[in-house]
Order: structure tokens, then sequence, then C-alpha cells
């Protein structure tokens, strides 16, 4: 990316990466709410309501229950990467702002020192 510094270069790729990373969590934390959801169900369903008491009730719950916070932290995940990518965006636009003040600023010095040469 042309005009920009190595130190921009370096934060928008952290960022990137970060951004990456967090995305392949999301995903994979969904993943699993989403297996878990097929084994609570598979559970609840496929087991006779005799023998869903005691530990094995105790376990379907939990199995829901897991589900549950699985699924809620994959919609936060899923936030703090809309808030991630946003941060992203507002820091590219606001270097590409300083990139061109900068390249302003030095085309006005370049022409006082060469009005001065005058």
């Amino acid at each position: 990316m042309a005009g920009q510094t190595p130190t921009t270069t370096r934060d928008k790729t952290t960022l990137d990466k970060t951004l990456q990373k967090s995305e392949e969590v999301a995903a994979d934390v969904q993943r699993a709410s989403d297996n878990l959801a097929v084994v609570s169900t598979v559970l609840e369903q496929e087991l006779p309501d005799e023998v869903q008491v005691g530990e094995v009730a105790q376990a379907i719950e939990h199995t829901s229950q897991l589900e549950e916070k699985l699924a809620k932290s994959a919609e936060k995940l899923a936030e703090v990467n809309a808030a991630l990518s946003e941060e992203i965006e507002k820091r590219l636009e606001v270097t590409a702002e300083r990139d061109e003040s900068q390249a302003l600023a030095e085309k006005l010095k370049a022409k006082i020192r060469a009005d001065g040469a005058d």
C-alpha cells in the first residue's frame, strides 16, 4: 500500500490477523453450539422418559445449558468482530487522512524552501 508507513501497515496487519482469528474462533464456537444442540435433541428424543431421570436427566439438562451458553458466546463474538472490523475501517480512514496531510505539509515545506532560495 503506497504512502503508508511501516507502522500503519504493521498495525493493519495485526488488526486484520486478530479479526481473522476471532472470526475463526466464532465459527468454531458456533459449530460446537450447533453440534451440542443436535446431541441435546437426540438425547431428549431418543431416550425414553423413564430413562431420563437422575444423572441422565442432569446430563441432558447440562447439555442444553451448555448449548445456550455457546450460542450466546457465538453472538458476543460476532458483535466483537463487527466492532473490530469497524475499528479497522476507522483507522484506515484516519491513516489516509494523516498521509494526505503529511504529503501536503511536505509540498508546502518544499515550496517555502524554494521560495526562500529565490
